[in-house]
């Protein structure tokens, strides 16, 4: 690409204005052609016939520095060319890089007029001469500062401050008029100027000495103003300095310069910074549903565990129970067998008793007839007969005993057919003692055999009765320490504020949040309140009266269940009158009233699982508490 410096010293002959529009054609096919360096980056310009302001351009303000030197009468022909070849080759062949020109501002506008290089008081300063002044006391006076400035805003000029100057012999019958610092401010300061210069109340004017002053005249401070040596010079030098505008507009491009770069350094250092937080926060994330996957695994681990340990558990004390049901059925069982058997005896003894007493007063009546001796041979005889027919019946008897005895030996095991049996021996055995038969010595040692086992048993039987009273001792003291530990537990869990699944219910406490919902229904918060709280108080001692019993028993199934009487005058209308909701909370109330104090009816505490919706276990109320105590003793030893 050429370079830019011809411009400056290469071509010193200006043209004539039939030869501007050849001449920018000339430009732009240069242009076109790249002889010249534009485009520095994709958003940095240049302006390649201004050598002497060496800075970097957005598009948009080469785009309007090209045009407002292009139609400035100010420039010579062959500047206005150049630029506006510049202008077209942005317009045309660089628009769609960089997003297509924009329009002209008013701040380009009024600086179009004016050549880059001219020198201004900066910030933007006014002169107004020729105020009108009285002499007043010695002392001249005129009018003040704000009056005037609010002249000059009704004019749309919008100076910020009026400063009537000042000197020994007081108002001078001048006044410096301050403008806003930025371009809208330079803006009203050149109308402000060409105002007075149109009503020929400029400087000019006001500095032509074959004219009649009159009115007052004003113009902006430049370079002759800023070095009078007079007031106004003054007081220029001590609130300005003297600047062209192509140093303001070179400081203010620094400035969005530096600033863009400031904020693109933030964003970059904002971006990786965040970049470096989703890094960790991914890092976390993935750590933290690792530990979350762990806890579960480990959380049902243990619960299975838990499970199998209660199965097993269950299922032993099933089987012990069922064992000792068991027993118990089999040792009342014979015991009940014992006494039927004892019973009959009894019978068969009283019985053999009679007959006894029959028979002697029998032979005391034949021994009394008996006076001859013929009387005496034949009861001799019958009595020979009944003699023998006793024998006989005696000898079956004998046999039977002794069979009996055989199977007796071989069921020793079995306590109530031994003692049946053992009776039946006796009775029959007092029967074969009237007998006088001394054969049956050897039949009453065996029956003394039988009885001695008779009785071990019956002392083995003793046994297991003590070990079973033992037991059911035990089971029942056990059970009444559980039950303390409970009361003990529900009484420490009451007062302490858990986050936990498991806590304390007040069973048979009627919910009153139903009672709320079904007023509000009906009246508004305050009076909603009122009437819910007495609702509630009324249900709560129908609750507590024992003369209303709601609940019925009814059989399902072959199993009896308890249920709510629908039929119930007070259920129904509290049903009807104030909704499903409330007359739920009433039947829950009671279910458990009925189920956990039917006799007292009044509010008891239980420890709870809310989580099943259930009476807790006692060890999960002791895990619970466990876990608080480790809570409480880890947060003393941090403090």
């Amino acid at each position: 690409m050429g370079s830019s410096g011809e411009h400056s010293s290469g071509e010193d002959t200006d043209i004539s204005d039939s030869e501007t529009e050849e001449y920018t054609e000339k430009s732009y096919e240069e242009l076109k052609k790249g002889k010249h360096q534009v485009k520095l980056s994709d958003q940095a310009y240049t302006c390649p016939y201004c050598p002497t302001k060496k800075k970097a351009f957005q598009y948009k303000d080469l785009f309007q520095h090209a045009n407002a030197i292009a139609t400035s009468p100010k420039r010579n022909a062959r500047e206005r060319a150049n630029h506006l070849a510049l202008a077209k080759y942005l317009e045309t062949d660089l628009s769609v890089d960089a997003g297509g020109p924009s329009k002209p501002t008013g701040k380009l506008d009024t600086l179009a007029d004016h050549d880059g290089d001219e020198m201004f008081v900066w910030p933007w300063i006014g002169i107004v001469v020729n105020i009108p002044t009285d002499l007043k006391d010695g002392r001249y006076v005129g009018e003040s500062g704000s009056k005037l400035r609010d002249q000059l805003a009704r004019r749309g000029f919008n100076p910020t401050r009026v400063r009537p100057l000042w000197n020994y012999q007081g108002h001078s019958g001048t006044a410096i008029v301050e403008f806003h610092k930025n371009w809208s401010g330079f803006t009203n300061a050149m109308s402000f100027e060409k105002d007075y210069e149109a009503n020929h109340h400029g400087r000019k004017n006001w500095l032509a000495k074959n004219e009649k002053k009159s009115d007052l005249y004003a113009w902006v401070a430049r370079t002759d103003d800023y070095n009078l040596n007079n007031i106004v010079g003054e007081n220029l030098r001590k609130i300005g300095d003297l600047r062209t505008i192509s140093d303001i507009m070179e400081e203010e491009a620094r400035k969005t310069n530096k600033l863009v770069g400031n904020l693109t350094n933030v964003i970059e250092a904002k971006k990786m910074h965040l970049i470096e937080m989703e890094s960790k926060f991914k890092e976390t994330d993935s750590s933290l549903r690792q530990m979350i996957m762990e806890k579960d695994n480990l959380h049902q681990a243990y619960n299975e565990e838990i499970k199998k340990i209660e199965s097993s558990a269950r299922d032993h004390f099933k089987k012990i129970f069922n064992d000792h049901e068991k027993l118990k059925f089999q040792l009342e069982t014979q015991k009940r067998d014992l006494e039927l058997r004892g019973q009959e005896l009894m019978k068969r003894e009283t019985h053999n008793e009679i007959e006894k007493k029959k028979l002697a007063e029998d032979l005391e009546q034949n021994a009394v007839k008996n006076c001859s001796l013929q009387a005496a041979a034949e009861e001799q005889r019958k009595a020979d007969e009944k003699v023998m027919k006793l024998a006989e019946e005696h000898k079956n008897e004998k046999e039977k005993l002794h069979k009996r005895i055989i199977q007796l030996e071989k069921q020793l095991d079995a306590k109530q057919a031994v003692q049946l049996e053992i009776e039946q021996l006796r009775g029959k055995l007092n029967v074969v003692k009237h007998m006088g038969d001394e054969g049956d010595l050897e039949v009453l040692n065996k029956v003394d055999l039988v009885l001695k086992a008779l009785r071990e048993k019956e002392g083995e039987l003793d046994d297991l009765e003590a070990l079973n009273q033992t037991l059911v001792v035990q089971e029942r003291k056990s059970n009444d320490e559980l039950q303390d530990a409970r009361k003990e537990l529900v009484n420490g869990l009451k007062d302490m504020s858990l986050n936990s699944h498991i806590g304390v219910k007040r069973m048979g406490e009627l919910d009153s949040k139903p009672f709320h919902d079904a007023m509000k229904r009906k009246y508004n918060e305050a009076e909603a309140d009122e009437r819910a709280t007495e609702l509630c108080s009324l249900w709560e001692e129908y609750l507590k009266d024992p003369e209303w019993d709601p609940i019925k028993v009814v059989t399902i199934d072959g199993t009896p269940k308890n249920v709510i009487n629908e039929d119930d005058e007070k259920l129904i209308d509290l049903r009807e009158n104030y909704g499903e909701e409330v007359y739920n909370a009433v039947k829950a109330t009671l279910f458990e009233i009925n189920e956990y104090n039917p006799s007292g009816r009044y509010v008891i505490s239980e420890l709870w699982n809310y989580k099943e919706g259930r009476r807790a276990y006692l060890k999960e109320g002791v895990a619970v508490l466990l876990k608080q105590w480790k809570f409480f003793k880890r947060k003393k030893g941090m403090d």
